[in-house]
């Protein structure tokens, strides 16, 4: 099963879920695929989709997930890191409408270039990281919250 989250951004995502329905049409993707649109008005006839679940629910689909497609969001891609899932990330682009500005693909850039997604940023390079994630063994995420709080400290302690 593929599981896609969208997070709860208050703008639409149409444009990755229509990826994923051309995919589906053409055949490409044959796994079921479940959806998690938030705000996203989006009506597909070959997902099924949700707006919001709770935080145990989505966990749990998250779980059963065989790979996860996700907007660039640090929450969601943390969230699915942290249960060892294979994830692809697409960032919102301001230049869509989807978001006010393109910081999520700083956000994926740093999650691809540091080995723990894949990454799309048009339909045929959806394809080729859902194809490329049958062999991706993404690296173990390792939080940077204790060299954070060090910083933090040290900043504190020297003022």
């Amino acid at each position: 099963m593929i599981l896609v989250t969208l997070g709860t951004q208050d703008k639409n995502f149409d444009r990755l879920l229509k990826y994923i329905d051309e995919l589906l049409d053409k055949g490409e993707i044959k796994d079921n695929v479940i959806a998690q649109i938030g705000h996203t008005t989006y009506t597909s006839k070959n997902m099924e989709t949700f707006d919001f679940k709770s935080t145990d629910e989505l966990n749990d689909l998250r779980k059963k997930a065989d790979l996860i497609i996700t907007h660039a969001g640090v929450g969601s891609i943390l969230d699915s890191l942290k249960l060892n899932k294979k994830v692809i990330g697409i960032a919102r682009l301001k230049k869509y409408g989807e978001h006010t500005n393109d910081h999520q693909l700083e956000i994926l850039n740093k999650f691809f270039n540091d080995g723990y997604i894949l990454k799309a940023s048009n339909c045929e390079e959806l394809l080729d990281s859902i194809n490329n994630s049958k062999d991706f063994t993404p690296n173990k995420y390792k939080s940077n919250v204790n060299n954070m709080i060090k910083i933090i400290d040290d900043f504190i302690s020297s003022n």
